[in-house]
């Protein structure tokens, strides 16, 4: 149901979005709202109030999505029209009720500012101007099956593959190392690719596990997560960071999640220190919308389906979220795994850090490109640049802040004054990021085959 949506305002403001993204239809995440039960029903504020009715149950299952009702089975699918049409009172309807107030704001200005806006829009604006947003933050679906789920998955204790690179940080690895070694699962392999200066080979013999080493000359990211695949002997991958502290169970909760919503990979969330506040759905079970290497499992079959990691994203960022919209493309079932949780450091030092930037909107001086390129090599490869050129005015004024603001209201007022006191340095920024993308989109993706 995915390209029924590109076409809404909805996209201007989330331009950038996995579940936008066509797949070839072997998962749907759009349930119907007529096949829910009763306890799942609850859940949702269904409106009548819609010209359409299609659009009502458009809203039902957005609410789903975002509630983390998950049809496992795949029997409860949306089908809409493929020439479903929106009216604009509705549209408006629809972001109101989804989005806050200053999102629907924002829309109305992207549309005056690109000279699509009319009387019509304008009166759709200002007729839902009463409508109140639902609680998504307080109001989600919890399947209280899980926790009784005893997994043959997990009884069946298949190797695992935990693949860390690191990068001058031992003192964080050894950590993150202990934190294995306590887990309550216990039939796996640790592959560690070490691109450390000074190389220290007798640190890993104090650890009582089934370390497999390779020291790498290079500080290359994609290629340490590459090659150490192509090492694994496991038939589950699980990547982690080595600025990471996890508790004892979250090597089975993730092999649990795979089990219980038949997924090929278990996207576990990071506690981060540093930076922008939790997210609230963080807190349950839903279709993922991201992919992070810091904390996830794959089924090795993933590998043979999509390739391995894009080195085009060497020494920048990104190269998980791309990875992770190749798999969604193909089809392959990404849960967000909220138990399976790790806290991420954030440390100032090694690691990407050392190699790029905080994340990618963060560029390492201000002569640097903004946002990083790999960022709008990922974003116009998969959605286009008119919607990366939508990303960008959304994100850009926002981006100045220093790294520890993130998330915080005090952080976006002081951004978006030195937004305006240095747009010419900004506008600079964007043109070389967009230009060195150009040249990566020319040049190709690097994405070698796994057997």
């Amino acid at each position: 149901m995915t390209n029924k949506i590109s076409g809404f305002l909805f996209s201007i403001i989330k331009p950038i979005w996995y579940l936008s993204l066509e797949n070839n239809d072997t998962q749907d995440h759009w349930v119907d709202y007529r096949k829910l039960n009763q306890n799942e029903k609850t859940n949702i504020d269904y409106c009548e109030v819609y010209e359409s009715d299609n659009f009502s149950l458009f809203d039902a299952s957005y609410q789903a999505l975002q509630k983390g009702i998950i049809d496992i089975k795949g029997e409860r699918s949306l089908n809409l029209p493929d020439n479903l049409s929106v009216s604009l009172n509705d549209q408006y309807l629809f972001l109101r009720r989804m989005f806050k107030p200053i999102w629907v704001y924002y829309v109305l200005l992207i549309r005056i500012l690109t000279f699509k806006i009319s009387f019509v829009e304008i009166t759709a604006f200002f007729r839902s101007r009463k409508i109140k947003k639902i609680d998504f933050e307080n109001s989600y679906f919890i399947n209280t099956e899980y926790d009784n789920f005893i997994s043959p998955l997990l009884t069946s204790t298949p190797k695992i593959s935990i693949i860390i690179p690191t990068l001058n940080r031992y003192g964080f690895l050894s950590d993150a190392l202990y934190d294995i070694q306590k887990q309550l699962y216990n039939n796996y392999e640790i592959i560690i690719v070490d691109q450390s200066v000074p190389f220290k080979r007798k640190f890993y013999e104090k650890f009582d596990l089934n370390i497999k080493l390779i020291h790498q000359n290079t500080s290359s990211l994609w290629k340490a997560r590459n090659s150490a695949i192509k090492k694994a002997k496991g038939d589950y991958i699980l990547f982690f960071d080595d600025d990471s502290r996890v508790e004892n169970n979250w090597i089975q909760e993730h092999l649990k999640c795979l089990d219980f919503y038949n997924a090929d990979i278990s996207a576990g969330v990071s506690l981060s220190l540093v930076g922008a506040p939790v997210p609230s759905n963080y807190n349950y079970f839903r279709w993922a919308d991201q992919l992070d290497t810091g904390n996830v499992l794959v089924k090795r079959n993933v590998f043979q389906i999509c390739g391995l990691f894009d080195r085009q994203f060497e020494g920048m960022r990104m190269g998980d979220g791309e990875f992770g919209a190749r798999a969604h493309q193909k089809g392959l079932k990404n849960i967000i795994n909220p138990i399976a949780k790790r806290i991420h450091l954030k440390v100032p030092s090694g690691g990407l850090r050392e190699l790029g930037s905080w994340d990618g909107l963060h560029p390492k001086n201000i002569f640097s490109p903004r946002p990083i390129p790999s960022v709008l090599y990922f974003y116009r490869k998969y959605w286009g640049d008119k919607l990366a050129r939508l990303f960008i005015i959304q994100t850009i004024p926002s981006s100045l802040m220093p790294y520890f603001m993130k998330g915080r209201y005090i952080g976006y007022i002081f951004s978006f004054i030195i937004f305006f006191f240095c747009l010419p340095l900004v506008i600079f920024q964007v043109y070389r990021s967009w230009h060195i993308s150009s040249e990566m989109i020319e040049e190709g993706s690097k994405i070698e085959s796994f057997k």
